[in-house]
């Protein structure tokens, strides 16, 4: 009878040893969840925006009768989410904005408000756009920069990319801003240039983006 009591003694405290155990589990999981919801869902890694190719084969001014750009520009651009729980939907329409010497002489649209882009996702926009006549204030100091840069067939171009975007689980709206500087050769016929991809600059992120 003794070594009954004994034998259920043992098993009790088996069992409460193995009670423990998984309660201790139970709480190790919980807090690694809370810190994998945290880590995942409390910081936003900026988005990451390249151009991957470009070419110019029409740059030229005129005027009608205001000072105007007559163009041709083709572009390969990306836009990679990093995060990699969190995707983001458009607040307000992506855009390309095209400026020389400052002035902007173009925009182009590359996604509409409500497009989405999810989590560690890159996409990639292929812009073709041209004008006869884009209009642009160059200004006597703009006109000269033209005529300088026309005379050795490379043009300084900038392009900002530019946006609203809505995180998952994220009550605030980020604003996108990306200047990417570009030099470009103006193309002759049959000719071919190498462009070596370009890593745009973004704006300081508003707080809580």
């Amino acid at each position: 009878m003794g070594e009954c009591d004994e034998c259920c003694d043992n098993c009790g405290c088996r069992w409460k040893d193995i009670w423990w155990l998984l309660l201790c589990l139970a709480v190790l999981i919980v807090v690694a969840l809370i810190v994998v919801l945290v880590v995942a869902f409390a910081f936003v890694r900026q988005v990451v925006v390249t151009v991957d190719d470009a070419s110019l084969s029409r740059l030229a001014l005129v005027s009608t009768p205001a000072t105007a750009l007559a163009y041709n520009m083709s572009l390969a651009l990306t836009i990679r989410n990093p995060n990699w729980a969190m995707s983001f939907k458009n607040t307000e329409p992506l855009e390309a904005a095209y400026s020389f010497d400052g002035q902007q002489f173009d925009r182009v649209r590359l996604a509409g408000e409500g497009d989405t882009h999810g989590a560690k996702k890159t996409v990639l926009y292929r812009i073709t756009s041209g004008s006869d006549s884009a209009v642009v204030a160059l200004g006597n100091a703009g006109v000269a920069e033209f005529k300088k840069e026309n005379a050795t067939g490379v043009f300084q171009v900038e392009v900002v990319v530019s946006g609203e975007v809505k995180y998952t689980a994220r009550l605030s709206k980020c604003k996108i801003e990306a200047k990417c500087p570009l030099k470009l050769q103006l193309l002759l016929s049959g000719e071919t240039v190498v462009f070596q991809q370009v890593k745009c600059k973004l704006a300081k992120a508003d707080k809580n983006c």
